[in-house]
């Protein structure tokens, strides 16, 4: 991996999270000059992770079936699940003072699990770990863009890059997995529409009284949806006694919530989970940020992409944020390479439409999706809250229709 930019790069990836890590990796076999672009100066330990007890890191993803297949085939896979996985086969989600509940099982639907529980920082590590040693691959960090602007050369459009520092890096194509308040998507002015959830997302870590036994919990309440998902201390993990959580709730309830100490945090906690798994016993220092849903109306421009959050920013309701962004770097990835094989340039607008054409529509599926299932279970109308028990007691016992939607949402379908 190089560590200083060169004259012109054919790729400049900004964002070394997640999403641009990924597309970083599935770029770094071809004859490309690609730059690795991030705000925060590179710290090599990410790469040594260790996994600590119980130090868990509080931002973790929910990978579905077609993510994990991803970065097996990106050959990282094992090196996370050396680190820490926690696979679950069971889902259980529940609403509550209602009879309505759901259950998903991946023994079902004839799989091994519904998916993990991963914390972002194992898969860092083992992407960084991957990028090693990749000669075409430059990682320049730190780099915060300023500005950016494009010039004509030879009949080509090129885009300059400067950072705060004043120097500049040049690249035939810019792809923005920046995050959801993408410095990128805002200098180049892509347009976008946004709606506020009047809700925070409150995360921690947490130990429990009984084993999580693979299970991922989730229940629905007025104030906004509780997720416990599992989690292993390492691939021998014996317990089971740890999960992060999601509580999505109205900033009043979130304020409560953040201003309790830990013993009553805990009590409160165990009751909004109705003691499934017995008491809170213990838990980590709590996060809370609001949460919006906004969507950029396009997602290319002549020689721009976006992808992950810089394009969509969706409810962590199903936890499908993570992946959609996934399923955006691999479809521009595919893209790109059967337009080099074909002689096509990289910001070929066919390339780049073809693109936009695959993901957009089904992004904008999955957040209305969300955002239907936000309302739903909001509506505390004696009419509505009937209504939904009984839907989720109906498609309960449904198997087909209930299998039918699990592999929908594991990426399988």
């Amino acid at each position: 991996m190089q560590n200083a930019a060169q004259s012109i790069h054919d790729v400049v990836i900004v964002g070394g999270g997640l999403v641009g890590a990924t597309m970083a990796c599935l770029l770094r076999a071809l004859p490309l000059r690609v730059a690795l672009v991030d705000q925060k100066p590179f710290d090599s330990s990410t790469i040594s992770f260790v996994a600590a007890q119980p130090a868990f890191d509080p931002r973790v993803s929910a990978l579905t079936a077609s993510s994990i297949k991803q970065f097996r085939e990106l050959g990282v896979w094992e090196a996370m699940q050396q680190r820490r996985v926690c696979e679950y086969h069971d889902m259980h989600v529940w609403e509550a003072d209602g009879t309505g509940s759901i259950h998903f099982s991946a023994a079902a639907i004839g799989e091994p699990s519904l998916g993990a529980i991963v914390e972002n920082s194992v898969m860092l590590a083992a992407l960084y770990e991957s990028m090693a040693n990749s000669p075409g691959l430059a990682l320049i960090a730190p780099f915060t863009i300023t500005s950016l602007t494009r010039r004509q050369v030879d009949g080509e459009t090129l885009l300059d890059l400067v950072s705060a520092d004043g120097s500049t890096l040049t690249t035939r194509l810019l792809i923005a997995a920046d995050g959801s308040n993408s410095r990128i998507r805002q200098l180049a002015e892509f347009p976008t529409k946004d709606w506020e959830y009047n809700h925070h997302a409150l995360v921690t870590t947490v130990r429990t009284e009984r084993p999580h036994e693979g299970q991922a919990l989730q229940r629905f309440m007025d104030t906004g949806p509780l997720a416990f998902l599992p989690l292993a201390l390492s691939a021998a993990d014996g317990e089971q006694h740890y999960s992060s959580i999601v509580w999505s709730a109205i900033p009043s309830r979130s304020g409560e919530l953040m201003a309790m100490d830990e013993n009553t945090f805990n009590r409160e906690l165990t009751a909004a989970i109705e003691n499934r798994l017995g008491p809170v016993q213990w838990s980590a220092h709590r996060f809370a940020f609001p949460l919006n849903q906004r969507h950029a109306t396009s997602y290319v421009q002549e020689n721009i992409v976006l992808v992950g959050d810089a394009a969509h920013t969706i409810h962590p309701l199903a936890g499908q944020g993570v992946n959609l962004g996934l399923l955006d770097v691999k479809v521009l990835a595919a893209e790109l390479i059967h337009g080099l094989a074909a002689g096509r340039a990289l910001t070929d607008p066919i390339l780049l439409k073809r693109y936009q054409r695959q993901r957009r529509g089904q992004n904008l599926g999955m957040m209305w999706l969300m955002e239907g299932f936000k309302h739903l279970f909001a509506d505390q109308a004696l009419p509505v809250r009937w209504l939904r028990n009984a839907g989720l007691r109906s498609v309960d016992n449904l198997a087909i229709v209930k299998n039918l939607l699990a592999r929908r949402a594991m990426g399988l379908d």
